[in-house]
């Protein structure tokens, strides 16, 4: 099982950015100032219920506060920023701990999801955001 201590900084902020650029992703991807307030909630409740995750690697990203964007993130920021991070990722993941891909992959999605479905979602904008992250972590 790998951890943060298996990488750079500068990697495990990407693994960081990625996960939780992606419920942020899926959230702005149809902004709804009620919604968003929903989706928020919905993730922090998802972040806690992943600290007991079987993956190392993935209890200690939910442990950590999310990170990477700012409340002044534009829609196409985060988008382009979370898609890199988490190609980045997956590349890393790869070579450093390709017993953990997996693990990340599922965790990123879900975070996705949780936030796709807080606000009764599952438009073509949300789902449209789903597919960016299901390509970039192929």
């Amino acid at each position: 099982m790998a951890g943060k201590s298996d990488f750079t900084e500068q990697e495990w902020e990407q693994l960081r950015k990625g996960a939780t650029g992606a419920g942020l992703l899926v959230s702005v991807s149809d902004r709804g100032f009620f919604d968003s307030f929903k989706e928020a909630s919905s993730l922090a409740k998802h972040l806690v219920g992943a600290r007991k995750d079987e993956s190392q690697l993935v209890r200690e990203l939910a442990e950590q506060r999310p990170t990477g964007f700012g409340l002044t993130a534009s829609p196409d920021e985060v988008e382009n920023e979370t898609l890199g991070a988490l190609q980045g990722s997956v590349a890393t993941l790869r070579i450093k701990a390709p017993d953990e891909l997996e693990s990340y992959r599922a965790f990123v999605l879900e975070l996705a999801d949780t936030a796709g479905k807080a606000a009764g979602g599952g438009d073509q904008a949300e789902a449209g955001a789903v597919e960016k992250i299901k390509s970039a972590l192929a």
